[in-house]
């Protein structure tokens, strides 16, 4: 849809260029064509001048409008792409963090969890060590 607005806007505007030449060029030729006097003719030249700097002006005037809506709203839409992804980012970045404090968090645990094992193991090293040579000495007694 917007390239189609798009191309209203420049075929708009190649009409009114096209109009605007058109005009001058069409002026001009009868301007010259018609029998008049100097005089006359410098007056119409004059006049058909006036037109066009008006006509100038006012298609001037326009555009400077529209390419300053054309800015408005570029603007407009650049200031919330760049909350969208300045919101995703620092949406990113907490996840991310989330993520490496689980991660800390976790680390912690598993160093314990290896801590207590690593204790437990020891604990039955040591029990079972102290047993056998009790059990060790006179095997073959009842």
């Amino acid at each position: 849809m917007s390239d189609n607005n798009n191309n209203n806007n420049i075929n708009t505007k190649d009409f009114i260029i096209g109009s605007l030449i058109g005009g001058i060029v069409g002026a001009a030729a009868a301007l010259l064509s018609a029998p008049k006097s100097g005089k006359e003719l410098r007056s119409d030249l004059n006049q058909q001048a006036g037109v066009v700097k008006e006509k100038t002006s006012q298609f001037r005037d326009s555009a400077v409008e529209r390419s300053s809506d054309f800015a408005n709203r570029a603007k407009e839409k650049s200031n919330t792409i760049y909350k969208q992804v300045s919101d995703q980012s620092n949406t990113l970045v907490s996840k991310i963090k989330d993520r490496n404090l689980e991660t800390e968090e976790n680390d912690a645990i598993r160093a314990q969890a290896d801590e207590d094992v690593e204790s437990f193991q020891q604990d039955l090293n040591d029990h079972f060590s102290e047993e056998e040579p009790a059990s060790m000495e006179n095997p073959t007694k009842p």
